[in-house]
């Protein structure tokens, strides 16, 4: 009797031990599990509210700005351009970090304010994450405007819950004086009207329809912070933008290797490519050829050729937002869900560039050249 005993605790104990191991692998498994991110849209502006212009990352003279400055009154909006707009740190930054964060929460907190555009990118906006704070974005969402290294931002704002808007900065706008289609089609996002972009055929798409959170920016900016609080990458059902400038074929290639490796594309529904500036041509295929073929492997859509980056022509796309793309033989269409605004179709093949800027005049006012 006392074997039989001790033989059925050893059973109990045992079942407990399998019981509590079952429970601990399914705490592992919900650890792990992912979640599609829910944006908020900022509330749009109307004439008279009030801009902020900023510099998180590199140097702008103050007249470029303030020229800037004189096209956004134009439109209709007063600007109001950040206390320490104009400093200079390192032959570079505009301003230390202290400086260049300060701007940023001051943009973010004042209640005045109800759009945010970034003065010009270069490099500075990675040493912003874990100084900047979700509720610093939260707290009073603002739409915030810009790309290159404000890709960054972007990667936190939708981190955060908020969406934001990749497009052309203030050094862009003070050259064309305001003038220049992807200018103006910002502005009209800014007061609620929503583009859906109408693309032509392109024998490096990818046919297919998706939709998910719209992630990504400049691949080279983007790709660094996957894994830190600012990976919005990290999220289930994404579209991912991508374009870069000055990058050779070989690291373009092995940053989105690494996106694989490191299972994003596990979690990637949809790829949009936007311009690649000046790139290398190491291979004997273009960098959209690479691209392409690189993700025909997951059997996902792929519109290539999008006008937006570091070209004459970056048309403005709403990150945090979720995008349906659909992508067909005759062409393709990318539209913007859970943004309250006015629809409009912007065929993408009838906008050009009258006075096409130099490509080191374009590098040197995303902060690419100085």
């Amino acid at each position: 009797m006392k074997n039989i005993s001790i033989l059925k605790i050893s059973v109990i104990a045992l079942c407990g031990i399998m019981l509590m191991a079952a429970v601990s692998s399914c705490r592992k498994k919900d650890d792990t599990s992912k979640s599609t991110a829910t944006c908020k849209a900022p509330s749009f502006l109307k004439a008279g509210d009030k801009i902020a212009l900023i510099s998180p990352s590199y140097y702008l003279a103050p007249e470029t700005v303030q020229a800037a400055a004189e096209v956004i009154r134009a439109w209709g909006f007063e600007p109001v351009i950040g206390p320490n707009v104009g400093k200079k740190y390192a032959g570079q930054y505009a301003g230390t970090l202290a400086e260049r964060l300060s701007d940023l929460r001051w943009a973010l907190k004042d209640p005045d304010i109800k759009g945010i555009i970034c003065n010009r990118g270069g490099y500075g906006t990675i040493q912003l994450i874990g100084e900047l704070s979700k509720s610093d974005i939260t707290k009073r969402p603002t739409w915030l405007v810009g790309f290159s290294d404000i890709t960054t931002l972007h990667e936190m704002s939708t981190c955060a819950g908020i969406m934001s808007i990749h497009g052309t900065m203030a050094s862009f706008i003070a050259a064309s004086e305001g003038k220049d289609t992807s200018s103006v089609i910002m502005r009209d996002m800014l007061l609620g009207k929503i583009p859906r972009y109408i693309m032509p055929a392109n024998t490096l798409n990818k046919n297919g329809q998706a939709s998910g959170t719209l992630v990504g920016g400049n691949l080279m900016t983007f790709a660094p912070v996957v894994g830190s609080s600012a990976d919005a990458l990290a999220n289930d059902n994404i579209i991912l933008f991508i374009e870069e400038v000055e990058e050779s074929m070989h690291n373009i290639d092995r940053q989105v290797n690494m996106l694989q490796k490191s299972g994003v594309m596990d979690r990637v529904k949809g790829v949009i490519l936007g311009e690649f500036t000046d790139c290398g041509t190491e291979f004997d295929y273009t960098t959209e050829e690479m691209l392409s073929e690189f993700f025909a492997q997951f059997n996902i859509p792929v519109i290539c050729g999008f006008p937006a980056g570091h070209g004459d022509i970056n048309l403005p796309l709403i990150m945090g937002s979720t995008v349906i793309m659909d992508v067909r033989s005759k062409g393709a269409a990318i539209a913007f869900r859970g943004v309250d605004g006015e629809e409009y179709d912007i065929h993408t093949d009838g906008i050009t560039a009258p006075n096409p800027t130099p490509v080191q005049k374009r590098l040197q006012l995303s902060g690419k050249r100085d």
